[in-house]
């Protein structure tokens, strides 16, 4: 790896903002490596700049890019440690597989996220709840209109931004039956740009009634639970855990998987089905489903108070983070931040920097 000693200049001049938000702040550092003459180049550590690319480039025409989203956490100022980032590099290796783009090694991979993560580690904040998010991501360079066969030139980035809470408020969430995120056979479960740009117009529409986000639903009948815009969705009916099961219409996001297997370590009953949206709001109304919450990477576990359809009907579960939730949270972000043990090797110490 090539490390520009302009860098250092660069992260001398950086400061924290007062106030995190969630994805505004940038660190002025950036790891990138280009995939050329058949094979992944060497990474380079740099200062943020702006990327430089042919106007005819495939990622601006057809869209063809794929990226990830993983935390950076402090630690109690040892070094910076990641969650589950392997889980992320295999997920990444699906997506591009899914774009017909070469496989990103492992060991580019974490030379890019382990190497941003240790320059910056100064800037990783260290309250509960705020971490370094990581976005890697690789987009295709080739310049050409056509798409016949699969490109020779794409590029590996890796940007940081420090963050605070994704979004400290209960969830009130729109339920979505005219659009489809993803159909049968498409690229729903591969994490890539697309998915989440036909999820903008309803995302608008439901900022316009001040909800957070949207509720998709299978694309043939609009009648089963799928994810949210970003986010897998849980449900706690009659004191179980309810998350619909995995098709190819839904992204199998890291911490759902890691939610799974805390829950059921604590004891709980977990239900990986196919979850019908009108059982489920029958559910809400007569009590017996008690909380319904959203995770990812950025939110990590946020609770839902109202679901909310286009003629306004609504669905209130109890305001706040439910009991499941909570305790669940609490778990995850233990071993994340490092007050627990990780009893399951999901964390990654960040090895020091070779300058």
């Amino acid at each position: 790896m090539q490390i520009d000693s302009a860098v250092h200049k660069h992260l001398a001049k950086f400061a924290l903002p007062p106030l995190l938000s969630f994805g505004e702040t940038k660190v002025p550092a950036m790891y990138t490596a280009e995939f050329r003459d058949g094979r992944w180049q060497s990474g380079h550590l740099g200062p943020y700049r702006a990327l430089e690319i042919d106007p005819a480039s495939r990622v601006l025409h057809y869209g063809v890019e794929a990226f990830e989203g993983l935390k950076a956490y402090r630690r109690s100022q040892k070094r910076p440690h990641l969650f589950r980032p392997e889980r992320n590099w295999e997920r990444l290796n699906r997506s591009l597989a899914r774009l017909t783009a070469p496989a990103l090694p492992r060991e580019v991979f974490f030379e890019g996220v382990g190497a941003l993560a240790g320059i910056v580690a100064p800037f990783i904040p260290g309250a509960p709840g705020e971490s370094l998010y990581l976005r890697p991501l690789v987009i295709d360079t080739d310049s050409s209109l056509g798409i016949a066969s699969p490109s020779k030139r794409y590029l590996f980035v890796v940007l940081a931004s420090p963050a605070g809470a994704y979004q400290a408020a209960p969830m009130r969430v729109l339920i979505e039956r005219r659009s489809a995120r993803a159909m049968p056979g498409g690229t729903g479960a591969v994490k890539i740009g697309g998915n989440y740009a036909a999820a903008l117009l309803s995302n608008a529409r439901a900022a316009e009634r001040n909800l957070s986000t949207s509720l998709w639903l299978d694309a043939g009948t609009h009648s089963f639970v799928e994810e949210l815009s970003g986010m897998n969705i849980f449900f706690v009916i009659d004191g179980a855990l309810h998350t619909p099961a995995l098709t190819d219409t839904i992204l199998p996001g890291v911490t759902r998987e890691s939610i799974v297997q805390l829950a059921g370590d604590m004891g709980l009953e977990v239900f990986e089905r196919q979850i019908a949206l009108d059982d489920v709001l029958q559910d809400i109304r007569q009590g017996s489903a008690s909380e319904a919450f959203a995770c990812g990477t950025a939110v990590t576990v946020l609770g839902i108070e109202r679901f909310v359809e286009d003629d306004g009907a609504a669905y209130d579960l109890a305001g706040g983070p439910g009991p499941v939730a909570s305790r669940l949270k609490t778990a995850l972000l233990d071993i994340q931040e490092g007050r627990a043990p990780d009893p399951y090797g999901w964390t990654y110490e960040v090895p020091a920097l070779s300058t």
